[in-house]
C-alpha cells in the first residue's frame, strides 16, 4: 500500500509519467546495457530489445502496477506479479539485480522529466518501485524454494533424446536430465526456459512451454521458427532448428508459469491459435493420462492444416476424452483439412458457456484480447480466463 503522502502525488504525477514512460524506458535500457553489457548478451532477449517489445512491456507493468495502487490500495495486484515473477524465476534473476535496474530507471527519469521530478516526485515513485520490486521478490523467493533451487541457479544440463519435425517451422525435441537422473514434475501449462550458446558467444534465453503430460521420463518442448517480417529472424528459434540434434545437451530451467491447468471437476475450454497450441496440449494429455471426465471444450486456429504443430496427436488426445468437443478453424483448409474443420479464423461466439467454466487460451495477443472480451461480456468471470503470452507480455495490467 502506498503512504499516505504519496498516494496524491503519484497521483498528480501519473499522467507525465505515463505520458513519458516509453522514453524513459529506452533511455533506462542504454544505461542499463551500457553499464552491464553482459545483461543485454546473456540475460535480455535481444530480438525484443531491437524492436522495442521488452521496452513497452516495462513501461506496460511500471504504469499498470502505479494505476493498481491507486484504484484499488487495499488489494495487491497478484495476477499481474504473479506473471511477471514466474517469467523472471525461469530467467534466474535475483534481488541484488533490482538494486540495478533502480539504478539506471531513476536516472533515466531524472533525466527525461528534468526539473519536474522534485525530491518529493522521486520519493513517491521509489516507493511505487520498491513496494514492487519486494513484492516480487518475495514470490520470487517463494518459487525457487518451490523448485528447490537457490536463488537464481534454475538452470540444469538436459540433453536431446528425441527430435521430430511437426511441420516445416515447428520441430520437437524431447529432453532429459543429462545426469541421467528422473525429468522433474511440472504442471499442465507450464513453461521452461532454454540457454541456447549463439555462434557471437551469446548464451540467449527463450521460453518454450512444456507440450506432453508430466510424469514422464522426458521432457517436450516445441519450437516454431520465428521469421522476421521487418526484422532479423528469431536468433534462438533459428539455432535451434539449425543445429540442436540428439545427443546434444542444452541448458534448462526448471518449469515455471502460472497458466497451469487447474485441480477440479468443472468444464474447460482450451483456446489456442497456432503454436500456442503447446500448453494446451500438455493439460489435454495430462487429462487423457490421468482419466479425468470433466467437460472439455477444444478451440484451435491455424493459417492452414499442414501448419498445425502435432496436428494429429491433438486430434487424438481430444478423441480419448469421455466429454469433449473439438473446434478446429483454418484461414485455408485446401484438401488436408480434418472433418468438420471451419473456413476462417477462430469463433468463438456460438459456444454454449456452462456455469462454473475455465478458460485457458493462448495465442496472439489480439486474439486473446477479443475472446476474452467476448467471455467476459458472456458472463464468464474475469479470474476464470487464464492466459500465456509467448515473448514480452504488452498485455500486462489489463487482464486485472
Amino acid at each position: 500500500m502506498l503512504s499516505e503522502q504519496s498516494v496524491p502525488v503519484v497521483r498528480a504525477t501519473l499522467p507525465a509519467v505515463g505520458a513519458a514512460i516509453d522514453d524513459i524506458t529506452r533511455l533506462f535500457y542504454r544505461k542499463l546495457f551500457d553499464a552491464h553489457p553482459e545483461l543485454l548478451r546473456d540475460l535480455f532477449n535481444r530480438g525484443n530489445q531491437a524492436n522495442g517489445e521488452q521496452q513497452r512491456a516495462l513501461a506496460g507493468s511500471i504504469a499498470a502496477f502505479a494505476g493498481l495502487l491507486l484504484e484499488r490500495p487495499d488489494a495487491r495486484p497478484d495476477a499481474l506479479l504473479s506473471r511477471i515473477a514466474h517469467k523472471h524465476a525461469s530467467l534466474g534473476v535475483t534481488a541484488g539485480q533490482y538494486e540495478i535496474v533502480h539504478q539506471h530507471l531513476f536516472e533515466a527519469i531524472a533525466e527525461v522529466l528534468g526539473d519536474a521530478v522534485t525530491p518529493e516526485v522521486a520519493a513517491a515513485w521509489d516507493e511505487v518501485y520498491w513496494l514492487m520490486a519486494n513484492a516480487l521478490t518475495a514470490i520470487e523467493g517463494r518459487l525457487y524454494q518451490e523448485a528447490g533451487a537457490a536463488e537464481g541457479d534454475v538452470r540444469r544440463p538436459m540433453r536431446i533424446v528425441a527430435r521430430h519435425e511437426e511441420t516445416p517451422d515447428a520441430v520437437s525435441l524431447a529432453l532429459r536430465p543429462a545426469d541421467g537422473s528422473p525429468a522433474r514434475p511440472f504442471r499442465p501449462g507450464q513453461y521452461v526456459s532454454v540457454q541456447a550458446e549463439l555462434p557471437d558467444g551469446a548464451r540467449q534465453i527463450r521460453q518454450y512451454s512444456l507440450s506432453t503430460a508430466p510424469g514422464r521420463d522426458d521432457w517436450r518442448i516445441t519450437v516454431k521458427r520465428v521469421r522476421g517480417e521487418a526484422g532479423p529472424d528469431g536468433e534462438v528459434s533459428s539455432y535451434l532448428h539449425a543445429h540442436a540434434r540428439v545427443g546434444d545437451v542444452l541448458t534448462v530451467s526448471a518449469p515455471f508459469g502460472d497458466l497451469a491447468l487447474a485441480d477440479g471437476d468443472g468444464p474447460l475450454l482450451l483456446a489456442s491459435v497456432g503454436i500456442g497450441v503447446t500448453p494446451m496440449l500438455s493439460m489435454l494429455d495430462h487429462l487423457a493420462a490421468t482419466g479425468d471426465g470433466r467437460p472439455v471444450t477444444v478451440v484451435h486456429a491455424d493459417r492452414t492444416p499442414a501448419d498445425h504443430a502435432h496436428r494429429d496427436e491433438h486430434l487424438a488426445l481430444v478423441a480419448a476424452l469421455p466429454d469433449a468437443r473439438l473446434h478446429l478453424f483454418y484461414e485455408e483448409p485446401g484438401d488436408a483439412a480434418p472433418a468438420g474443420a471451419a473456413a476462417g479464423r477462430a469463433d468463438l461466439g456460438g459456444l454454449d458457456l456452462p456455469p462454473g467454466l475455465t478458460v485457458y487460451l493462448c495465442g496472439p495477443v489480439p486474439f486473446m484480447r477479443a475472446v476474452r472480451g467476448d467471455l467476459l461480456r458472456r458472463g464468464v468471470p474475469a479470474e476464470r480466463v487464464h492466459y500465456e503470452v509467448f515473448g514480452p507480455d504488452l498485455w500486462l495490467g489489463r487482464s486485472e
